[in-house]
């Protein structure tokens, strides 16, 4: 997991894809973090991502570094309400305080419940691990 989490970090940037309908989405994510011992991201609930990932839990993930190397994971994500989840969330993520706060209504944690993690190369090298 904490290899999935650096990669994560370290990209910066990765990209979240839901489905519309018959309709591919796919948007730019940045937050990531490991709370108890499952990979979570945050959303707000009044986003589309929201209302698509609550039709259909099923979501991919994939970043790529620098370097060639890339990261795809798949698979169920549920919602974590916790109020500890959410204040963790904000302590590694300050910048998250403007937007989002502990009691504001709209602060959303999911997580992946079940998901595979494949780290890939165009040289064809592949690793798999299950989360």
């Amino acid at each position: 997991m904490e290899e999935i989490l650096k990669f994560l970090q370290e990209t910066k940037v990765f990209f979240l894809a839901t489905a519309d309908g018959n309709q591919p989405r796919v948007r730019p994510m940045g937050f990531v973090m490991i709370y108890e011992g499952k990979l979570c991201f945050c959303t707000n609930n009044k986003k589309d991502l929201f209302k698509q990932m609550k039709a259909g839990p099923k979501i991919e993930i994939c970043a790529c570094a620098p370097d060639r190397r890339y990261l795809r994971i798949s698979g169920n994500i549920a919602f974590n309400p916790a109020r500890a989840a959410k204040e963790k969330a904000l302590e590694i993520n300050p910048h998250l305080k403007t937007m989002y706060s502990v009691d504001d209504g709209i602060f959303e944690i999911f997580y992946f419940e079940k998901a595979t993690a494949v780290f890939s190369d165009m040289e064809g090298s592949r690793k798999e691990l299950h989360i």
